[in-house]
């Protein structure tokens, strides 16, 4: 049995955060950071990546979000913060687990980082391998813990995503990228009774930027798939 802590959207109040005892794994999903400008994302990234490397965790992943602009245009070097594992639309294979990451989102507004047009999305969800265990992305699939208010309530999650998580059926799918809001709960766990994958958002703040939740944890039998 391996133990896996979920947590994604800390925006700079990942010290906020009780760390759990007896962890195997962690996985962030991206958003660390908070300002778009380079410079004070820059400093913002550096502190947590300094948290992050130190945790007491044997294994740390870390797969960028919209919000981590200095990591898309490379200005950190990973190996500075020794035992983080950066994945930005490839895989590793821990404990015998099949783990791809992608930073990728569909483009909301203007100079954000690893944005992509809708139209051409699709070339990143295809490069995820057929026997992906655990698939971490940014942003959630169509209709799967999405939920934000846009006009009234809106499902924005990815359309194309969904189609390649039903197509390959990973154990599990860890996201975040969108908030609790007033009496919208998307940060959980969710298991359909009709299809195999169970989907985290493991987003740790809410729509105000305050830790709403500690991350998810999860058990991962590596006997099954």
């Amino acid at each position: 049995m391996i133990k896996i802590w979920c947590i994604s959207d800390s925006h700079c109040k990942h010290k906020q955060l009780t760390i759990p005892e007896d962890i195997d794994i962690v996985i962030h999903a991206g958003d660390a950071s908070n300002y778009r400008d380079l410079s004070q994302n820059d400093a913002e990234m550096h502190e947590f990546l300094l948290w992050f490397s130190k945790l007491p965790i044997k294994h740390k992943i870390y797969v960028p979000g919209n919000h981590d602009t200095s990591v898309e245009k490379g200005m950190h070097n990973f190996e500075d913060y020794g035992g983080i594992i950066v994945l930005i639309n490839e895989e590793v294979t821990i404990e015998g687990i099949k783990i791809y990451g992608s930073p990728i989102t569909p483009t909301f507004g203007v100079g954000w980082a690893y944005n992509s047009s809708h139209n051409k999305i699709h070339k990143y969800w295809d490069k995820i391998p057929d026997n992906t265990d655990i698939l971490v992305t940014h942003g959630p699939a169509k209709g799967i813990l999405d939920l934000t208010v846009n006009n009234g309530y809106y499902q924005c999650g990815c359309k194309t995503l969904l189609n390649k998580v039903l197509q390959i059926k990973p154990k599990y799918h860890i996201f975040g990228h969108i908030h609790d809001e007033s009496l919208i709960y998307n940060a959980g766990i969710f298991k359909p009774t009709n299809i195999s994958t169970t989907f985290i958002n493991a987003s740790v703040c809410n729509i105000k930027y305050n830790i709403s939740n500690h991350g998810q944890i999860i058990n991962y039998e590596t006997a099954k798939k």
